[in-house]
């Protein structure tokens, strides 16, 4: 019996380290596994972190560039909205105008005096014996529609006031002031309701869209 003893313990010896070494290998499988799927989850966890970064950057500068042009859209409707309104103001100050020396032009006095002296003896100086045309509004010389009175006040010019070679001449092409034609020169000196509304236009308006821009004070 005791002859037993030592090959029993010795095989209990090579049990035990037979257990002990799988132990240890499946430790050491399970360390390495277990390893592994940490070294692979923190890699996922670091792909996904980089990806969302990548997606909030690639957000924001959506967002940036969709702002921008928001704002940039905005900024060119405002300006055109400007521009829009500055063009209407200035159209409708040019129509003021025109109204205005219309009116002022149509003045039967005015235009009297406009005649006289253009045709007067006082031009005689300037323009000499040539042969004149001065044309006025039809609806001063002779248009039934107009006031008498006005009518008359332009057809009370004798030819006493008007030198020989003068001709007044209605036309409907104009609405107040007149038109002074040399006929030989060919020359025409237009002082008719547009252009002295031109005239002034081209000196006020463009001080008028100054003082609109904020360039000039009124």
């Amino acid at each position: 019996m005791e002859t037993n003893h030592p090959t029993s313990d010795g095989v209990q010896q090579l049990i035990d380290k037979i257990r002990d070494q799988g132990v240890q290998a499946a430790q050491a499988e399970a360390d390495r596994l277990l390893n592994d799927a940490r070294a692979q989850a923190a890699a996922i966890i670091a792909n996904a972190k980089a990806e969302a970064e990548q997606e909030k950057d690639k957000a924001k500068a959506e967002i940036d560039a969709h702002r921008s042009a928001s704002l940039d859209a905005l900024d060119l409707a405002a300006r055109d909205a400007v521009l829009v309104l500055k063009s209407r103001v200035t159209k409708r100050f040019e129509e003021f105008l025109s109204r205005m020396v219309v009116t002022a032009t149509c003045d039967h006095e005015l235009v009297r005096n406009l005649v006289l002296v253009l045709a007067g003896h006082a031009a005689e100086e300037l323009i000499e014996d040539k042969e004149i045309h001065i044309r006025v509004s039809q609806a001063l010389l002779g248009e039934t529609t107009l006031e008498d009175d006005a009518r008359e006040a332009i057809l009370a010019l004798s030819s006493d006031m008007l030198r020989e070679g003068i001709e007044l001449m209605p036309t409907h092409e104009i609405k107040g002031g007149a038109r002074v034609r040399l006929v030989q020169d060919q020359l025409e000196i237009d002082l008719s309701d547009r252009a002295v509304a031109r005239l002034i236009a081209q000196r006020i308006v463009p001080r008028f869209r100054a003082i609109l821009e904020g360039t000039e004070s009124a």
